[in-house]
């Protein structure tokens, strides 16, 4: 496809559903080895058996990022079958309804733990495997469009994105230092229809009325600001996409 893809290793977190799914759907297509990991080993065997219907190499590692060693193995059995990944997508995040005046402390410390800890670890191995690969490599978080702006009651899942927004330039700072030729990039969508609204109000029908109201973001939109993103000569470094619905307005 001319787009340097090809051959490429690239693990996928939390791509059982949504954004995650459709990414790895999209770098199969543009004929890269794709890995994916997330906790739902039924949903990642399905889309395994998709991708590797279309003649896709795919890897599927069942995993739970607040887990270190669930993110070791991960690698590990990547290493193990295509000797390390040349693309990290930081996608797994999740969002719980738990405001700072009255939120659970169990669901303030797995937003963290997913959204920024598991994120860091993930890159720091793809990092080690780049470095042994030539210093060359993508590292791409799926953050949110609530890292530039506070929605309410979402002030610890969006100090998380907030988190990433930093991460990313921080990333970049150390990298360029190093001397390194690999490259980071964020994606901060707005309103997407994924499970995200379902899971975060606990309710069908609030997440029908959050999408509802006016056309908002597919997966597959994402996954289109991805694939731009990695496939940019390698002089050029897509910092931050940030996307929303043309009627949102926040």
């Amino acid at each position: 496809m001319g787009d340097g893809l090809a051959g490429k290793v690239v693990l996928v977190t939390g791509a059982s559903s949504g954004i995650g799914a459709a990414i790895a759907r999209r770098l199969a297509a543009a004929g890269c080895r794709v890995a994916i990991c997330a906790r739902r080993g039924d949903r990642l065997q399905e889309l395994a058996d998709s991708l590797r219907s279309n003649g896709t190499e795919v890897l599927v590692k069942t995993a739970d990022l607040s887990q270190e060693s669930d993110i070791l193995a991960v690698f590990g059995a990547i290493r193990q079958q295509w000797g390390g990944v040349d693309i990290l997508i930081n996608n797994a995040g999740l969002g719980k309804k738990a405001p700072l005046m009255t939120g659970d402390t169990a669901a303030w410390r797995e937003m963290l733990e997913i959204n920024v800890l598991a994120l860091c670890i993930c890159t720091r191995e793809a990092i080690q495997d780049m470095q042994s690969r030539g210093d060359r490599g993508h590292i791409l978080h799926i953050s949110s469009l609530s890292g530039h702006r506070v929605p309410s009651i979402s002030g610890l899942y969006s100090g998380t994105k907030f988190a990433v927004r930093s991460l990313t330039e921080g990333l970049r700072q150390e990298l360029r230092s190093a001397g390194a030729g690999i490259r980071v990039s964020s994606i901060s969508p707005g309103y997407v229809q994924t499970e995200f609204a379902e899971k975060y109000h606990q309710s069908p029908e609030k997440a029908a009325e959050t999408y509802g109201r006016f056309p908002v973001l597919q997966p597959a939109d994402i996954a289109a600001a991805v694939y731009y993103s990695l496939s940019q000569p390698e002089y050029v470094e897509v910092h931050d996409i940030l996307l929303r619905p043309t009627e949102q307005d926040n």
